[in-house]
């Protein structure tokens, strides 16, 4: 089942992460994949400088805390982005949330693709939080 329906949810939900405006309930998993596929698609913009910074943004305007447990993860972040930028660049033709829904209907669009690369104990660990940790399992094939 297709999650968007149209280019202009995904624009709803990129500019919701801009200026904070986005209501918590919508940034889900969906959500995230959608932020940073619309920005990914930006010409102006360069996805992964900015998507930390937006997303520490957008936490701490919903209160929820970036820490050493919570709220903003790096190597998830930096992962998805990596994964979102090699499918869109194989369908650039194609519209926006016709790419993302594929993207979310494909195994990188679950939940738990990150751990078929990431041990769990590496991926959840403070320093994957913190900071860029390259895969203990398989290398990215992108």
């Amino acid at each position: 089942m297709p999650h968007f329906s149209s280019d202009a949810e995904i624009d709803r939900i990129g500019r919701g992460l801009l200026d904070c405006s986005l209501p918590k309930a919508e940034w889900t998993h969906a959500g995230h994949f959608a932020a940073a596929c619309w920005l990914l698609r930006q010409a102006d913009r360069d996805a992964l400088r900015d998507m930390p910074g937006l997303i520490r943004r957008y936490n701490s305007a919903t209160g929820v805390l970036n820490t050493d447990s919570s709220g903003y993860h790096e190597t998830i972040t930096l992962a998805s982005l990596r994964a979102a930028r090699a499918w869109l660049a194989e369908r650039r033709e194609v519209a926006l949330h016709e790419a993302l829904n594929e993207l979310l209907a494909s195994r990188y669009g679950r939940a738990d693709w990150l751990l078929e690369y990431w041990s769990r104990a590496l991926l959840f660990s403070v320093a994957a939080r913190r900071a860029w940790v390259e895969p203990d399992l398989l290398a990215l094939p992108f």
